[in-house]
């Protein structure tokens, strides 16, 4: 029996040996393709990049995953002890493994075969960690050997709150949250330091389940799943119990709607601030690299460009007629079901979709699409409205037809129609999306920082941008620069063009531009051919000077890349953005200085170095640590002075007239000193208007996508200068006054406004000019024309107003 039994331990002892090698040699073979657990001290987890505005407001994040990472000593215990009470108690006292949890588990599983139960687990804050950032998901023996092993030489390897920091900044906690700061701010706007008990308590709760315990979708779930782990903080220590009563008492608390929301129009240029982050770093960095952007963005400019460009794209969308409605429903159920489906303009506040339920000779009877909660549930109340037949009489013009074709809404409206609405008093009125489209820019001249940018009527109906991607004939906006270059080299104010029919022939065929309108007014000065905008003198002026050196200036301006140096180009038939041509009347607007725009002040990485900046000047001696009677150190200009000082100054004080007797003197209304440029392409297709106050330039367009005529009165005066005139109204409102500063050393000189010599006295005949030293008014009447052309005695005869303007000379004409 002795021997039997020394038999039998020897075979014990035999085959313990024999499974201890096997298992020896199999976590030997584990444990060569184990990742390197050393990684984890180079972790940078990626991180949302942050765009702010000018102001420090959040325009917009982007992430592959939504992230902010936080050091664990910013983490207020009560959270720290929330989690470790839900995923792991003894995590500051086992080595990597929590043995008693593992052998619970395994005796739970045990009793739960064949319950169909969920085998439970018992994974440590450690093993999720190796799980997480070294290995698989995969639900294999290997993995969670794997698993193991790794635990234990992390353990050794880390530091306990080193380990849980990892944990807390890289777990996933629902609603595209990742890390415990993000998921603070995703679920209850706040930073991880102003949690509550119960805050804290849920989004441990969640990490068990975040489909699970969704807060609008299973609000039962979670809070019970939210007052175990109160509970389970109360056993811990981390908690009182009377405090764990109330934490459990309080309601969950999610927030649907942040305090800190994304600047309110601020589309287009956080699109396009993100397209050039995307463009100098790369797609990786953008959405993982943690950079901090700091915007040019203004952020109540920005609302007051959308707001003027809106108004007058739907004001001039009204006036061609209705298109009839955005989408037809059934209306004999529940009409809030089928219309809470149709996706409204997000961007677009004011306006609600409505269904028509009913129509009379007063007006519509409608219903207001109903909200939807967090969850995407319809709520259930249903809101009606009414639109007064006043407030939809533009619709009785029917824009397919163009001309009047309802008498009464009952000729607009059928039940059914699904339309666009604004609230207006105790009633709405009826709204379209127009068609019509447009791109708005204003910068700072002096910098050439963008403060705001509107690239069309709504970024969630379009988002193509027309104030950066649209490449659109600038038509008249592109005359200064021809009168620039000719100030530049000779020319004056006072100069005298010819403004009669021409004919040109290039290419075997005939050119014959045409002033607007089609009149023409013989000799007149550079100042009057700008602010009546005149084609006919634009070409004389632009064939004498040369279109090489008007070619050469509009790309020193940068408003093309290359110019065709053909004369039709004077007249503004090449393509650029809004961007570019606002960007050059910048360098008009302070004094000839290079402006490149920039909607980027500076940009930090995820550890707050700065890896870009637009303000590129050096300033030398400005970091002395110390004042010791030394001078203030000079912050030097490098940039390239493209336009002479003084040439800035004489075109700006000709588009000064442009506002106060030219195109746009009827639509532009500011107390302030201003000039600016309208523009009309061929058959009205583009409206134009760019203008500056000594410190903001702006400028737009209006036009179709598909390029299609505006109409009879689709100016730049008419259309674009209005808009413009309304946006800095608004936008000057809060700035002082000031005028633009005329360089020393210019010499004023009253002169005839039509024959550019000097005059005597005063009147409307009569300007005070300014001239560069070494020029002045000419003795005689020396006018700039195309020989070869219609004869200059054939337009004396057949205009009044140019015989007028030789009377008034002293010599023939020339």
């Amino acid at each position: 029996m002795i021997k039997l039994i020394g038999y039998l331990f020897g075979l014990a002892c035999a085959l313990f040996v024999v499974v201890a090698i096997g298992v020896g040699v199999y976590l030997n073979n584990v444990a060569k393709d184990l990742p390197d657990y050393e990684v984890l001290a180079q972790y940078d987890p990626p991180v949302t990049t942050r765009v702010y505005a000018g102001d420090g407001e959040l325009m917009a994040e982007y992430a592959h995953e939504r992230r902010l990472f936080l050091p664990i000593d910013a983490i207020p215990m009560r959270v720290r002890g929330a989690f470790l009470s839900a995923e792991d108690k003894n995590f500051y006292t086992h080595p990597g493994i929590d043995v008693m949890g593992l052998t619970r588990a395994i005796i739970t599983n045990v009793k739960n075969m064949g319950t169909g139960r969920r085998p439970v687990g018992a994974s440590t804050i450690t093993q999720q960690v190796a799980k997480n950032f070294l290995l698989s998901s995969d639900q294999t023996i290997e993995r969670k050997v794997k698993e193991a092993i790794l635990s234990f030489r992390i353990e050794r390897a880390y530091s306990k709150d080193k380990i849980l920091e990892l944990y807390l900044n890289e777990v996933y906690y629902g609603m595209n949250a990742y890390g415990i700061a993000d998921a603070a701010l995703t679920y209850f706007d706040k930073p991880v330091s102003d949690l509550t008990i119960a805050e804290s308590a849920y989004l441990a709760a969640v990490l068990k389940g975040p489909a699970n315990y969704d807060p609008y979708r299973h609000a039962d779930a979670a809070i019970e799943r939210r007052n175990w782990v109160i509970d389970r903080m109360a056993e811990n220590g981390y908690i009182t119990p009377e405090e764990a009563e109330v934490a459990k008492a309080e309601p969950l608390g999610v927030v649907s709607t942040h305090q800190n929301q994304p600047v309110e129009g601020d589309e287009y240029f956080a699109e396009a601030v993100r397209r050039e982050l995307k463009d100098k770093y790369g797609e990786e960095m953008l959405y993982e690299g943690g950079l901090s952007v700091r915007t040019s963005l203004d952020p109540q400019m920005q609302l007051d460009a959308q707001t003027a460009l809106r108004h007058g794209l739907v004001n001039y969308d009204e006036a061609v007629g209705y298109r009839g409605p955005v989408d037809t429903i059934d209306i004999s159920g529940d009409w809030g079901v089928p219309l809470s489906k149709l996706p409204p303009l997000w961007d677009v506040r004011d306006w609600k979709l409505a269904v028509v339920l009913s129509v009379s000779g007063d007006g519509a009877e409608i219903g207001i699409r109903p909200p939807l909660d967090a969850a995407g549930r319809v709520d259930d109340a249903r809101v009606k409205g009414f639109i007064p037949a006043e407030q939809m009489k533009w619709a009785y013009r029917f824009a397919e037809k163009g001309k009047k074709n309802a008498t009464s809404p009952e000729g607009v409206l059928n039940p059914g129609d699904v339309v666009y609405v604004e609230k207006t008093g105790d009633n709405y009125r009826l709204r379209q999306v127009p068609k019509v489209q447009g791109g708005l820019v204003a910068m700072d001249p002096q910098t050439g920082r963008v403060l705001a940018m509107v690239g069309g009527f709504a970024f969630s109906e379009s988002q193509f941008n027309r104030a950066t991607q649209a490449y659109r004939q600038p038509g008249s906006s592109f005359k200064p620069f021809v009168y620039a270059a000719a100030l530049d080299n000779g020319y004056t104010p006072a100069s005298v063009i010819m403004d009669a029919p021409i004919e040109i022939e290039s290419g075997g065929e005939l050119w014959k531009p045409q002033n607007y309108g089609g009149d023409f007014s013989g000799p007149q000065t550079l100042r009057t051919g700008i602010e009546k905008s005149k084609n006919l003198m634009t070409v004389r002026l632009a064939n004498d000077l040369g279109m090489d050196v008007v070619a050469d200036y509009a790309e020193r301006f940068g408003i093309y890349d290359h110019m065709d140096p053909v004369l039709a180009m004077s007249l503004g038939s090449g393509e650029t953005t809004v961007m570019r041509l606002v960007s050059a009347y910048a360098v008009i607007a302070n004094g000839g200085k290079q402006v490149n725009p920039t909607l980027v002040d500076r940009i930090q990485d995820r550890y707050g170095k700065t890896i870009f900046q637009h303000e590129d000047r050096v300033c030398e001696n400005c970091d002395a640590p110390e004042w010791d009677g030394q001078a203030e150190p000079i912050l030097v200009d490098t940039r390239e002075q493209v336009l002479d000082p003084m040439t800035s100054y004489q075109i700006t004080s000709m588009m000064e007239g442009v506002v106060q007797r030219g195109t746009a003197s009827h639509a532009v209304k500011l107390d302030r000193p201003v000039a600016g440029k309208t523009g009309t392409t061929n058959d009205e297709k583009d409206a134009w208007f760019v203008g500056f106050t000594p410190n903001l330039v702006a400028g737009l367009y209006i036009g179709y996508d598909q390029p299609t005529p505006l109409g009879r009165h689709g100016t730049g005066g008419g259309l674009a200068a209005p808009i413009f005139n309304e946006f800095m109204q608004s936008a000057l409102k809060e700035l002082p006054v000031e005028n633009f500063i005329e360089p020393e050393g210019m010499t004023n000189v009253a002169v005839n406004r039509s024959t550019g010599m000097r005059a005597s006295g005063s009147g409307s005949g009569v300007i005070m000019e300014a001239f560069k030293p070494g020029t002045g008014p000419a003795e005689a009447l020396d006018i700039i024309d195309m020989s070869g052309y219609v004869p200059p005695e054939q337009i004396l005869r057949d205009s009044s107003q140019a015989n007028k303007a030789i009377s008034t000379g002293s010599s023939g004409l020339y």
